[in-house]
């Protein structure tokens, strides 16, 4: 699966368990700019490293595995959890990156040479 959103917030990398590492990508949806989504993606073991050049403000393009689980708890209640697992990560455009302007800059004419035989 994929989706495309604006980067909300990068967590850095904790490590879970002595074998799991985890990193977490909030990213914020827009399918309705009245009322945006925040969704959480977790990156886990050697995909962490995917998050290091993300920045926020970024908008980005994830690619995902949606997991589901369920669990039971000491009382026998049956619950389910669900989590978005990212798998790559490309930056469409950059937080701080300005477009270049579609016009050439006016050249200065105040550094022109004196002897100039112009008619005008």
């Amino acid at each position: 699966m994929e989706i495309k959103g604006k980067v909300h917030e990068v967590a850095p990398t904790v490590q879970v368990t002595e074998s799991l590492k985890k990193r977490e990508l909030i990213l914020e949806y827009i399918e309705n700019p009245q009322y945006p989504e925040y969704l959480k993606f977790e990156a886990i073991q050697d995909r962490c490293n995917l998050l290091d050049s993300v920045k926020v403000g970024d908008d980005v393009e994830v690619f995902f595995n949606l997991k589901g689980r369920p669990w039971t708890d000491k009382a026998g209640k049956k619950s389910y959890f669900n989590s978005m697992q990212l798998w790559k990560v490309n930056v469409l455009a950059g937080a701080n990156s300005a477009a270049a302007p579609a016009y050439a800059p006016p050249a200065d004419i105040s550094s022109a040479p004196e002897d100039d035989d112009l008619p005008f």
